[in-house]
């Protein structure tokens, strides 16, 4: 896959990336396309210990904060492009599609939910626990081992669902 920048500005930190310098301000938004996966929208957001590609996270821009969604995380949702780990720098996936950490059992077309495994989503219904916004399109392992592709349309993780 071949990540770009197509709306922005000159001097973007690479979207999958980490910098340990903070180069844009906390939640600026850019427009990247992926040659698989297509056209989606990015936030520039600090990262959080343990981060790895495709980690599901909560994020608070007025704190300043990400972590790692687990079951009863709430507030808007983003999908890690790097391992953004604590104390650096890096874009989430907002919008578009979106290759997700999931549990094993997860199948195409369903919701997700939270789960106990940070940074991962399942499609197994457990009550408060779905997050709005993010669609499972493929079974997990597709196209990559303990992933799903996911369609992003602004999630969070409000407590409904």
């Amino acid at each position: 896959m071949t990540f770009r920048f197509t709306s922005g500005f000159p001097g973007l930190q690479p979207l999958t990336e980490t910098s340990s310098t903070q180069n844009h301000e906390i939640g600026l938004k850019a427009t990247g396309f992926d040659s698989v996966l297509g056209t989606g929208e990015y936030i520039y957001l600090k990262g959080v210990a343990s981060t790895v590609v495709g980690d599901l996270v909560v994020f608070d821009e007025y704190a300043n904060t990400t972590t790692r969604a687990v079951s009863g995380s709430r507030g808007p949702v983003a999908v890690a492009m790097s391992a953004n780990v604590a104390n650096q720098y890096g874009w989430y996936q907002i919008c578009g599609a979106a290759k997700v950490l999931a549990l094993a059992a997860a199948a195409a077309n369903a919701t997700a939910y939270l789960t106990a495994t940070a940074g991962s989503i399942d499609d197994a219904v457990v009550t408060a626990q779905a997050v709005n916004g993010l669609r499972i399109k493929t079974n997990v392992d597709t196209p990559t081992t303990g992933m799903c592709v996911c369609q992003l349309a602004y999630p969070s993780a409000d407590g409904l669902g």
